[in-house]
């Protein structure tokens, strides 16, 4: 079997936006193309030749480098190639130095980095309280003090997707810490942890997996302080190629990159009356959804829509 790949049961979620009603499994013969691949973008995806692991219905490949947007759904020799999402692949090059990461901000973005990052410094006397974890010991206490972060996030709250308190996970972060591929980081407030960030490492690039903030610490610009504090340090430490901030659009991770790629997660199943209309169904619920997203940005009410559901009634007042 070729690096990589794995038996994954991915999920066919039908709702609105960050909201499921239900979903249904596929089981997939998956894995993530890496940076350091720098594979050649794709016109016309076809099914890869790795032979599926047993029981699955096909392939998922994310993060696949693409040449221009593809359609959505394909039929082509028997398989449905069903794209589920394209996107910009954002990524920090740490290879080009720190000086010529900071000239690629404007100066107005640098200044105003500058501020945030002087404003935290002043609140909190003087000095920044910020920790990198790295060593299996070390990620012992950051996990401790991640979750108690996570706790306070719409993250764990609404989508189950803080970072994760389970034995299994534990000792996986462990066991890349022992290899020296993984790095976490936490900045404090006065003794308590207030934001969190946790990168394991893949062929070279560590990777944004999970992050979260205390909500109570929004207005001090607590995420944007340690996102910029962690890249400073990585450019000093030079242990790795790239920071690869993974699939999904955000203002966050467009700042912060030095690069982006375009890329898709498409998967290939064999064709069958069942997963045909599986398929179909799931494109026509994106579709209605990010209509009515498309709707809600026009009507100037999906900021506030998305600030209830992080933060609740308080967080949502103009």
């Amino acid at each position: 079997m070729s690096s990589g790949w794995q038996l994954r049961d991915m999920r066919l979620k039908f709702g609105l936006g960050d909201w499921t009603a239900f979903s249904v499994p596929l089981k997939l013969h998956a894995r993530s193309v890496r940076l350091g691949e720098r594979l050649a973008p794709a016109e016309d995806p076809t099914p890869p030749t790795e032979p599926p692991l047993q029981g699955a219905a096909g392939y998922m490949l994310r993060a696949l480098p693409v040449a221009a947007p593809l359609p959505r759904l394909t039929l082509r020799d028997g398989w449905l190639r069903y794209v589920t999402l394209q996107y910009p692949h954002c990524y920090i090059d740490l290879s080009i130095g720190m000086e010529a990461y900071r000239a690629k901000f404007s100066s107005k973005t640098r200044q105003t980095i500058a501020r945030k990052v002087r404003k935290f410094e002043e609140h909190s006397g003087g000095t920044i309280d910020w920790r990198t974890y790295r060593t299996p010991e070390e990620m012992r206490e950051f996990h401790r003090h991640a979750r108690e972060v996570s706790a306070l996030t719409y993250q764990e709250r609404l989508l189950d997707a803080g970072i994760p308190g389970d034995a299994p996970f534990v000792e996986q972060m462990l066991a890349a810490a022992a290899r020296d591929e993984a790095r976490g980081w936490l900045l404090f407030d006065h003794g308590r942890p207030v934001s969190y960030l946790y990168c394991p490492a893949e062929a070279g690039a560590l990777v944004y997996a999970y992050l979260g903030y205390d909500p109570g610490s929004m207005k001090l610009s607590v995420g944007t302080v340690l996102q910029w504090l962690a890249v400073e340090q990585l450019y000093a430490e030079g242990r790795f190629g790239f920071f690869d901030f993974t699939e999904g659009q955000s203002e966050h991770k467009r700042l912060f990159a030095t690069h982006e790629l375009r890329c898709a997660n498409v998967i290939f199943v064999r064709r069958t009356v069942i997963r045909a209309l599986i398929v179909r169904l799931h494109a026509a619920s994106e579709r209605f959804s990010s209509a009515l997203g498309a709707l809600a940005e026009r009507w100037g009410v999906k900021a506030r829509l998305k600030r209830w559901m992080r933060f609740g009634v308080a967080g949502a007042r103009p």
